[in-house]
């Protein structure tokens, strides 16, 4: 199939969810005053935002595009705990004891995620059906095993090691050289996660409103401070910033030094036959592998289609253009997958970090949580949470998450350009580790 043939009948360069939950506009006047401002609206901005209002608040949360048009709802939908601090890296050059409260915090955002769901009766598609971890090259395959045995030890996870040999119990592919399943792993639909916490959130009085892109916070001659955008200023006594892979020099200059937005891809196939997509992924697993370029995939949460995540090379593409590489990745994996097209094919920008984990803490003039490295449905929800704690006086203790040291991108101040030279440097590696 040429590329030209890829796409199906109605092809949408759009998110895949927005089929069942599109972003809102709402350009109602903005409020002069309110207890609370959050600037961002996604997961972090919406956890937070209800529980001041919950608290009794004046809160009004405020995006630059339509509410829900960023991150939240252009993600893959994996949840997990704890996976990105030892599969990704981060575990390196971090104090012992620091780590182990960062793995705790991170089993904590899981069970509040999943808490907050099945309690207040959030429509989000949730469901644990495990993910599997592939060793992209036969060199991986022991330091996999290794993650998944440190992952089982230190988060209580149940891990199961595969080689070759026995991998296609677990995925439809010889792609891969072994791998691991951790069972307590598993998705949700991220467009009715956050249409959820929209309703959550007016239910709780939180007023949204939408394309008022705000500039850098100021304070004012008193304790308050002025929140400046395109639709008028607010004056507020906190202010909330959770605009991750979507911060601006241009109204968080402290934050945007710390913060490299990169820029990731996903399509969606067509409808495939039920037993296709049960050979292909068996029971519905979430797929990730160790590429340092990493893919995920998983099927939808009806269980119709494929969607896959990637980038399509070392400089950024139209949603478009991009998706012929994408799909190649995905047929490479599945081949079954080149006689059928695709109907979706999207981006969103996920917030990096120069140490690989989240942060929150007090820049810019106000609260924020940031950096979520890919791995934001569960954390993000929770950082937000603990953040609306923090200003309510209401923690125990601070989280992992809230430290001083944020060390800043060199030679970085809010424009990414040496990202095409990491993802060349990202993908030869893993070529020559493959090869």
């Amino acid at each position: 199939m040429s590329a030209a043939d890829i796409f199906a009948e109605g092809f949408k360069a759009d998110p895949y969810w927005w089929e069942a939950a599109e972003p809102e506009t709402d350009l109602d006047p903005l409020p002069a005053r309110a207890d609370a401002v959050v600037i961002g609206s996604g997961y972090a901005g919406l956890n937070a935002a209800t529980e001041l209002a919950r608290a009794g608040l004046d809160v009004v949360v405020i995006d630059g595009g339509r509410i829900g048009e960023g991150g939240s709802t252009r993600s893959g939908g994996m949840v997990s705990s704890g996976q990105k601090l030892v599969v990704g890296g981060a575990i390196k050059g971090i104090d012992p004891e620091l780590f182990d409260r960062m793995i705790g915090d991170s089993i904590a955002s899981f069970d509040y995620l999943q808490t907050l769901i099945n309690e207040e009766g959030l429509d989000a598609d949730l469901k644990i059906t495990g993910r599997f971890f592939g060793a992209h090259a036969p060199s991986m395959v022991e330091p996999t095993h290794r993650n998944g045995r440190i992952l089982a030890e230190k988060t209580g996870v149940t891990v199961h090691l595969y080689d070759r040999g026995n991998q296609r119990q677990v995925i439809g592919s010889d792609y891969y050289f072994g791998g691991m399943v951790v069972d307590e792993y598993g998705g949700l639909h991220p467009g009715k996660y956050h249409q959820a916490l929209r309703r959550r959130a007016r239910m709780a009085g939180v007023k949204l409103r939408s394309h008022a892109k705000a500039g850098p916070v100021r304070d004012t001659d008193g304790e308050l401070k002025l929140v400046p955008t395109e639709r008028g200023d607010i004056i507020a006594e906190h202010v909330v910033s959770t605009t991750n892979g979507y911060t601006r020099k241009d109204g968080h200059p402290d934050l945007a030094r710390r913060i490299v937005p990169v820029k990731s891809y996903q399509i969606a196939t067509e409808p495939l036959p039920s037993d296709l997509i049960e050979a292909l992924i068996p029971k519905g697993r979430m797929i990730s592998d160790t590429r340092r370029d990493v893919i995920y995939t998983r099927p939808s949460p009806d269980g119709s289609r494929i969607l896959f995540g990637s980038r399509p090379g070392f400089f950024e593409r139209e949603d478009r253009d991009a998706a012929p590489a994408i799909y190649e990745r995905m047929t490479e994996i599945w081949p079954e997958l080149k006689a059928y097209k695709i109907t979706h094919a999207w981006s969103g920008f996920v917030a990096m970090t120069v140490d690989k984990v989240a942060h929150m803490g007090h820049r810019d003039n106000s609260e924020f949580a940031a950096g979520c490295n890919g791995n934001g449905v569960a954390l993000m929800s929770y950082l937000g949470y603990q953040t609306a704690q923090k200003i309510l006086g209401r923690q125990n203790r601070p989280t992992a998450f809230d430290r001083e040291r944020f060390t800043a991108v060199p030679l970085y101040s809010g424009n990414p350009w040496f990202v095409p030279f990491v993802a060349a440097w990202y993908r030869l590696q893993d070529w020559y580790e493959r090869r």
